[in-house]
């Protein structure tokens, strides 16, 4: 049976595409991918004493890395996207740990900031775009704004986790648990309401970063903080060995490739 012209237009929009589409196995990748980034940016920072300046450097120069391998690749690749996501995670990680704990910014300033830094780049990207794309990323204009809202939400995210965590004296384990709700809200939202699918997308990507960064302080603050002590290196390996287990063995990227 022919296809008609609008048809083809989309399956080529989507073969063209630089992002996976979102699935649950994306959100899954992606709360392991947030984790990871709170481990690790804590194991440059914290575990080998680098402290936030200097790895929120190194991992700025890791993150222009691995964005202009993706930017120069003509469709979509899961190692070079999920190498900038984790990326971003880890940036975030650190230069919100400097603006909280080096500048004194503090968890509720800054919080607030970033929020207004993110909101400022969603209006920038629909005024200069005409729309906020999510799933079918196709051009170079949204392609950095899509990599700058990311890049600023995992920032955000890592400050309300900690804000939750210690300032609202949730803990890591409960603060775990709200942002968990928090998705499965949103989700339900995607579901069965008409709010902006764009919308509720950049939502739910910023509330799995304080999950991520709640998990992951889970997993390695020591016992008298809440936490079980592992070690933050050995925590980050095994969370990014089940990261690139799901990528693999999941399609993250199931579009018709045919013509």
């Amino acid at each position: 049976m022919a296809l008609s012209n609008e048809t083809v237009t989309d399956v080529r929009t989507a073969v063209l595409s630089k992002v996976p589409q979102i699935t649950l196995a994306f959100w899954v990748a992606k709360i392991l991918a947030t984790t990871v980034g709170e481990t690790g940016g804590d194991a440059l920072s914290m575990t080998l004493n680098l402290g936030y300046a200097v790895s929120s450097l190194i991992l700025l120069v890791f993150f222009c890395i691995t964005l202009s391998a993706q930017m120069a690749s003509k469709r979509y690749h899961a190692v070079f996207y999920w190498a900038v996501v984790v990326a971003t995670t880890t940036v975030g990680t650190t230069t919100s740990d400097y603006l909280d704990r080096t500048v004194g910014l503090g968890y509720v300033k800054s919080s607030i900031m970033l929020f207004g830094v993110v909101l400022a780049v969603l209006i920038a990207w629909h005024f200069t775009t005409g729309a906020i794309e999510v799933d079918n990323i196709t051009t170079r204009n949204n392609e950095l704004f899509y990599w700058l809202t990311i890049l600023v939400s995992n920032t955000l995210g890592t400050a309300l986790g900690d804000f939750t965590s210690t300032t609202a004296g949730l803990g890591f384990g409960r603060g775990a648990l709200l942002f968990a709700g928090l998705i499965a809200l949103v989700a339900a939202a995607h579901f069965f309401t008409s709010i902006s699918k764009s919308a509720l997308f950049w939502a739910a990507y910023v509330l799995t970063r304080p999950l991520g960064a709640t998990l992951g302080d889970t997993l390695t603050k020591p016992h008298a903080e809440g936490g079980l002590a592992l070690g933050r290196i050995t925590s980050s390996l095994v969370i990014a060995a089940a990261m690139i287990a799901v990528i693999a063995l999941t399609s993250l990227r199931k579009r018709d490739q045919s013509t």
